[in-house]
């Protein structure tokens, strides 16, 4: 999901590419633009379907709110818990320790090498074998697990960017390496590693949808229901879809307004 690439003009400065939808430039002040034709496009198809066809397209987005709010529910949760095990995941894959940096390198490896899907299935069926767990925990530990890898990735990359000398004049100030990671270097690649983060926490909320295997009441649990009873797959999904749509895309002008804010601070500093 994340990947590295070099941009030829950018200095030899490492961008970091994920699967996520595209983040809307900060510098950006046009006021059509890509992200704004398809999140009013679609706003204005759904408000369309519904009031021409209220029947079924009313009919299913009044069904959906219960799955809107469990699919927020698995993501923060989600975010809360691969955040914290992405840096940790990262500082591990850069550690001098042996020990350290080949356990976080093998986790990675292991975690990318297997669909999400089959994550979610083996962590629900693993856990119950020995804890009664809920389907909810089930979901939020293997979507943890699961992006805590690709995040570790995008830690590592932009922990790498930060320039050498920041370490050797943090030490030559009479800094430890412990001093010199969180007082120095881990300060500093915030605004690089925010637009893929923040990529990573919206592709997360896309493959919430996978979750619907368990059973649990998400929003396309929720949609596989609706068109279960009354047969009306293609409605019921052209909804699902155009609700993603719009969900995704205002997330994604947030993640950028956030590294708006933090260019604009760094400028005045």
């Amino acid at each position: 999901m994340a990947e590295e690439i070099k941009d030829p003009e950018s200095k030899g400065n490492i961008v970091l590419v994920t699967e996520g939808p595209s983040i809307p430039s900060p510098e950006g002040r046009r006021i059509v633009s890509a992200w704004s034709i398809a999140l009013f496009g679609a706003i204005a198809t759904l408000f369309t379907l519904c009031a021409v066809w209220p029947e079924p397209y009313l009919d299913v987005v009044a069904f959906l709110p219960d799955g809107i709010l469990t699919t927020f529910e698995v993501t923060a949760l989600s975010i809360c818990c691969a955040v914290p095990m992405g840096l940790i995941t990262g500082l591990g894959r850069i550690s001098r320790n042996t020990f350290i940096n080949l356990t976080a390198s093998t986790y990675v490896e292991i975690i990318r090498g297997i669909p999400l899907l089959v994550q979610i299935f083996y962590i629900y069926y693993a856990l119950s074998k020995f804890l009664q767990v809920s389907s909810l925990t089930s979901a939020v530990v293997a979507i943890s697990f699961c992006y805590g890898a690709y995040m570790g990735e995008v830690f590592r990359a932009g922990i790498h960017a930060i320039p050498k000398g920041q370490t050797e004049a943090a030490r030559s100030l009479g800094f430890n390496r412990f001093q010199t990671m969180f007082y120095v270097i881990l300060p500093q690649p915030w605004r690089t590693i925010l637009p893929p983060v923040g990529n990573e926490c919206i592709a997360m909320l896309k493959d919430t949808s996978l979750v619907s295997v368990m059973a649990m009441p998400d929003l396309m649990q929720r949609g596989r229901s609706f068109a279960a009873k009354t047969y009306l797959y293609f409605e019921t999904y052209t909804i699902i879809a155009l609700i993603y749509l719009i969900i995704t895309l205002v997330l994604s002008k947030g993640v950028s307004i956030m590294e708006s804010k933090l260019n604009y601070y760094d400028r005045k500093k």
